[in-house]
């Protein structure tokens, strides 16, 4: 198999040439067109990170002679090495040819899966949840759109962690959330910082969400902090919108601990899914979870408000949530054990060649998810005046695609994706150390002509 095949499902666009597009006119006739694009989504896609991303891959040329390397974004499923495990394609497979689940199926989910989820999750819990207490979604993201609508209201605000994932900032925007940021502090191992939480919101908030595992960052949250998140979060009088998507990818020592624990202090609502973990995000199944045993979402209306959501959006596949059981009860904990050994062993490699490039400095190792986030040491390079030109730079130089720190809200950083084959990453490596060479300042020394030299 060559690497175009190996990589046909990457995001990487072909070298193109955009058309100019013109005004259109009915043939034979003086009368434009009188209908044309909405631009309602206009804003809140310069906030996605495939704008971004698509923005580098254009800077790429085919003059470069050197294969797109797209490290960038995220989606170990493509390469070999990462690969699903068999129960969860056999339990895909079996409802598939048993032909029983080709119909169409309930707003919030079948119930069958919806009972596997609140068993899964269960585990962990004090406080039991139970089929009513889980919407399944398309996905995590869509569950995302569908919270974030549920939650629109005028001057309504939310607070997002930075950095952090864009597309809960591009959602807010879209449903007309006003976005207050606080920040996660590289120097305490990226905790919350709850002073500058308190600092933010106002009455007008109405959530704080916390991505634990951590995207970008690759840390797993204590108890203790856990629970002064919780605290915190009930003297403001908010819910707390736990993504918890990467709870099965995690290779450090720090266990994983759900929000839902707290949620006797105040109402979590978690956001999760199989995609991460059992790395098929294109079976497109996630979770809404309410742990609220003081019957604070339904007083409030926002179970009303996200099942009346779910009327009007599409549903997951009925063959994927008819699978769902098997897939969670039957997992070999070893296929876990495998994919976080391979992302382990990416991140001590990614770290150990960073020593020999002292421009980009990595200052913590992630112990989850799938990426690592460094640090630019621009004083010590020459002509790159911030994480986005270093980007677009290596882009143009090397074929080389990482993310610039900016797109989520960090920057002159630079997030590095590690869920791929550790031969890219060597490649990359190299590349990024030719580049960094390139560009470094010349010392005084350096700079001296033989001539001059021989003078003194």
């Amino acid at each position: 198999m060559s690497e175009e095949q190996a990589h046909a499902n990457l995001a990487v666009p072909a070298f193109r040439t955009e058309k100019v597009p013109k005004t259109q006119t009915q043939n034979g006739h003086g009368t434009v067109w009188r209908f044309g694009g909405a631009d309602k989504a206009a804003k809140a896609s310069t906030v996605t990170l495939r704008g971004v991303i698509y923005m580098l891959f254009d800077n790429c040329s085919k003059d470069v002679k050197k294969t797109i390397l797209p490290l960038g974004h995220g989606d170990p499923s493509v390469y070999p090495c990462f690969r699903t495990c068999i129960e969860a394609e056999d339990a895909v497979v079996n409802v598939l040819r048993s032909g029983k689940s080709n119909s169409y199926c309930p707003g919030a989910g079948i119930l069958p899966a919806r009972r596997a989820v609140a068993d899964y999750l269960n585990r962990d819990l004090p406080n039991k949840l139970t089929p009513d207490d889980i919407f399944l979604t398309a996905g995590c993201n869509q569950g995302i759109e569908l919270v974030f609508e549920s939650l629109a209201r005028p001057n309504a605000n939310i607070l997002l962690p930075r950095p952090g994932f864009p597309h809960y900032d591009a959602r807010a925007v879209y449903s007309g959330l006003e976005i207050r940021k606080f920040d996660l502090l590289p120097d305490r191992e990226w905790e919350i910082d709850l002073e500058g939480v308190e600092a933010v919101a106002d009455e007008n908030t109405v959530a704080i969400v916390v991505i634990n595992p951590n995207n970008p960052c690759g840390n797993v949250y204590s108890h203790d902090h856990l629970h002064k998140v919780a605290e915190t979060a009930r003297k403001l009088g908010i819910m707390v919108i736990t993504d918890e998507v990467y709870d099965q990818t995690i290779f450090g020592d720090n266990p994983f601990v759900p929000m839902a624990k707290f949620a006797s202090i105040v109402p979590v609502l978690t956001l999760g899914g199989i995609s991460k973990g059992w790395v098929v995000p294109g079976w497109k199944i996630g979770w809404i979870a309410l742990n609220d045993p003081e019957g604070v979402f339904e007083s409030t209306k926002v179970v009303q408000s996200i099942k009346q959501s779910l009327d009007i959006t599409p549903d997951p596949s009925t063959i994927i949530q008819a699978a769902l059981p098997e897939i969670l009860e039957k997992v070999d904990k070893n296929f876990f054990a495998k994919k976080n050994k391979i992302l382990k062993h990416n991140v001590d490699l990614v770290c150990d060649r960073l020593k020999d490039i002292r421009c980009v400095v990595c200052p913590k190792k992630p112990e989850s998810c799938t990426y690592l986030l460094t640090k630019l040491e621009l004083s010590l390079l020459d002509g790159i005046k911030d994480d986005i030109d270093f980007c677009v730079k290596l882009a143009r130089e090397e074929n080389l695609v990482f993310l610039p720190g900016e797109a989520l809200g960090l920057k002159n950083w630079m997030r590095i994706t590690i869920g791929v084959e550790a031969h890219m990453l060597e490649d990359a490596l190299e590349r990024l150390k030719g580049f960094c060479t390139r560009h470094t300042k010349k010392t005084d020394t350096e700079t001296e002509s033989p001539s001059s030299v021989e003078n003194e």
